[in-house]
């Protein structure tokens, strides 16, 4: 059978750990070549290495994604490399690291931080990438939202919920526009997790358990349960789903 992604390109951001590195592995499984724009380098490189040894293609580059500039070079290290993109997805966020709080008593500069980088630099990496798919008439852009938007500790994590729900707008709004083109965008929401960010939270073993209590199906969610839907959206089966938020949660949104 011939892989899925066979001959594409694809660019995956924040491919150094976590759901990045699992979606970057899967796509070069399934053929494409890939570029892995991170803000750690070695970490990235780690991840093209791994691709490479397993007989795949993929590059890794240094990318901070809220500068615009940066951004812009990841398009032109794409057309330089390869001559154009067919899949982007923008996985790279900020998530880590981050104490539960009141809705009042964030900081400003953690709520532009969220937003500057989960939002805007998800809009950047679109701004950038998206004409050289206008070029070919074809593409897919793949956003990473949330499903956290729909659960009780949005409350909690206000700044991350927030700059989540844009992605879904942002991702509806560019479905209308780049739809002309030939150029497909949707977005995935996971649920929690079992990822190196998600292991840092507070408590994290007792949030994951009543996670699985919220959810359907009954256990903790892996990277590996959100490589088919990304995967499907980056390829053909998926060519007249457009502006569509596929959320991937063991239907704890769903179960609320």
């Amino acid at each position: 059978m011939t892989p899925l992604l066979q001959d594409k390109i694809a660019i995956v951001s924040g491919a150094g750990r976590g759901l990045g590195k699992a979606f970057a592995l899967r796509y070069a499984e399934e053929g494409a070549t890939l570029l892995l724009p991170d803000i750690g380098l070695e970490r990235a490189e780690k991840t093209a290495e791994e691709i490479r040894s397993a007989g795949g293609q993929a590059v890794a580059m240094e990318t901070d994604i809220t500068d615009e500039r940066a951004t812009e070079a990841v398009a032109e290290r794409a057309r330089s490399l390869f001559g154009g993109v067919d899949i982007l997805l923008n996985n790279a966020a900020l998530s880590s690291g981050i104490d539960p709080q009141p809705w009042n008593a964030w900081t400003v500069e953690l709520w532009d931080k969220f937003f500057a980088i989960n939002c805007r630099g998800t809009w950047l990496m679109c701004k950038a990438i998206a004409p050289l798919m206008e070029e070919r008439e074809h593409g897919r852009i793949i956003n990473i939202a949330s499903d956290v938007g729909k659960m009780a500790p949005s409350q909690f994590l206000l700044p991350y919920a927030c700059s989540k729900a844009a992605i879904i707008q942002m991702t509806q709004a560019l479905a209308r526009a780049l739809g002309p083109s030939g150029i497909s965008v949707n977005s995935i929401a996971p649920g929690l997790t079992a990822t190196e960010a998600t292991r840092l939270l507070p408590d994290s073993d007792k949030l994951f358990a009543a996670t699985v209590e919220t959810q359907c199906i009954k256990r903790r969610e892996e990277p590996k349960d959100l490589l088919g839907a990304a995967v499907f959206l980056a390829s053909d089966a998926s060519l007249f789903v457009t502006g569509q938020l596929l959320i991937v949660d063991g239907g704890a949104s769903f179960a609320q």
